[in-house]
């Protein structure tokens, strides 16, 4: 019996496999493989691609003018990912440690902004910003300030729209390694005479690493990207990769730049994801459960 319905549901099985192949040969795989050849032909106004090949537009990426954009862009990115972290850790840890019936309630609070387009939530933190928005309104009738604060298209106003709309994506994964994390490796830890910081520097941050780089990863890349978090409340002065990927492409048509510009984030995600790799395997050859 056991057998036949085996064999009953392997033809399911079989075409949800060839599905997600599919989807992923379709959408993923083929974009990714013209966008690498692309980055290798010349420009063409008129047919945005031309003979020859060359790595002129490699060569472009050094260039000072787009290469402090980069490095800007990084920054920016860098600042978002350390401020995620530095709140998202003592956040998910705490979650963790929420009674069983609250967590769920707890993480429903959180994921609750991403049933708003994260576009009109970054508008609606430019009504916050700006000089007649509620922050400088509400400052000036409590008599804190006497003129209006520049917070509108700064660097600042940037970052912290960055951290407020991919803070969720550093929490998840970190909440989800504290979850698995053993009460009796804290325990072990105490009775061996570690303190509370010997106890989270040698045990609970190795621990938690894999969920650290996961959220840099789900983090760091993204904020280079989100285009329209800088041209909203950053400005012209504060552009990220994400903006010369989309002027390249849309504005001077330049396509082999961009899909170049585009590329170089690909190596840099899949740097991250070596990197995410090696922690995991790092803490999965200390098998633990081997001690117990």
């Amino acid at each position: 019996m056991a057998g036949a319905r085996l064999h009953k549901s392997s033809p399911f099985r079989t075409a949800t496999l060839w599905l997600i192949w599919g989807w992923l040969l379709i959408f993923a795989l083929i974009p990714n493989i013209l966008v690498i050849a692309v980055s290798f032909f010349s420009r063409d106004p008129s047919q945005f691609v031309d003979m020859p090949l060359n790595i002129g537009s490699y060569i472009r990426l050094i260039d000072p003018l787009y290469f402090d954009v980069f490095m800007h862009s990084l920054w920016m990115a860098g600042l978002t990912t350390i401020l995620c972290l530095l709140f998202g850790y003592p956040f998910a840890w705490l979650i963790s440690r929420a009674k069983p019936r609250v967590q769920p309630i707890l993480m429903l609070l959180l994921i609750l902004p991403f049933w708003t387009n994260s576009l009109v939530r970054t508008y609606a933190l430019k009504l916050l910003f700006a000089n007649n928005g509620l922050i400088n309104t509400l400052l000036q009738k409590l008599g804190i300030i006497d003129a209006p604060l520049d917070i509108l298209y700064t660097q600042g106003a940037v970052i912290a729209g960055l951290t407020y709309l991919l803070f969720p994506f550093m929490v998840l994964p970190l909440y989800a390694v504290f979850t698995d994390l053993r009460e009796d490796m804290l325990l072990a830890s105490q009775d061996l005479g570690a303190n509370k910081r010997q106890t989270f520097w040698h045990i609970v941050l190795p621990l938690t690493t894999p969920g650290i780089l996961s959220g840099v990863l789900l983090v760091l890349l993204p904020a280079m990207g989100m285009f329209y978090v800088a041209d909203i409340l950053g400005g012209s002065r504060n552009l990220l990769v994400g903006n010369i990927i989309k002027n390249q492409f849309l504005d001077a048509r330049d396509w082999p730049f961009g899909a170049a510009a585009s590329v170089l984030l690909t190596v840099a995600m899949a740097i991250l994801l070596l990197a995410y790799r090696a922690s995991s395997r790092r803490i999965g050859k200390t098998d633990f459960n081997e001690v117990a």
